[in-house]
């Protein structure tokens, strides 16, 4: 499939945390203590997109299918030319198993290697909602590194995860 990935300035703002909203729901709704507050941190990322759209706006894409909205990803390049971090990866829940979070991942990859960077790190969750994001990484090329506790409940962990892009 043919994606279209489009920046999100002439869009309304609470697009972005409505999508992130819509992907997380499962999630929220079976661990409210943790990942609630995570909700508060979506809607502030949305605000910062559409407030700068020259910095961190800039680093956000819409995914497109034909005219239908079906995720957005963001990246972090501020440490080029050492590496750049993966954000957000988000497929709307009615698009995923399709290899559509791939294509998205390997637009960041793209976008990395056109600016120089060496690097890319991205992160996820170790529960059993994260285990196809798990597969996805693995599945561009992006080799594990690491555990850690994840700060928002140091009983669960974050998988890290980098990728050479230099070779």
């Amino acid at each position: 499939m043919k994606l279209k990935f489009t920046l999100p300035h002439d869009q309304q703002q609470g697009l972005i945390a409505s999508m992130l909203k819509r992907s997380y729901a499962d999630l929220v709704e079976a661990d409210q203590e943790h990942w609630g507050p995570e909700v508060t941190k979506w809607e502030q990322f949305d605000r910062e997109v559409f407030e700068h759209p020259d910095t961190v706006g800039a680093c956000v894409f819409l995914t497109w299918s034909g005219d239908q909205l079906i995720g957005f990803a963001s990246y972090d390049p501020r440490q080029r030319p050492e590496f750049g971090i993966v954000g957000h990866s988000c497929i709307l829940p009615e698009f995923r198993g399709r290899g559509l979070g791939k294509q998205q991942i390997q637009e960041i990859v793209r976008r990395f290697r056109a600016v120089g960077i060496r690097l890319a790190r991205v992160s996820t969750g170790e529960s059993p909602f994260f285990i196809p994001a798990q597969h996805m990484y693995t599945a561009c090329g992006f080799r594990e590194t690491g555990r850690r506790p994840w700060e928002g409940d140091p009983s669960q962990r974050v998988i890290e995860y980098e990728m050479r892009l230099d070779n």
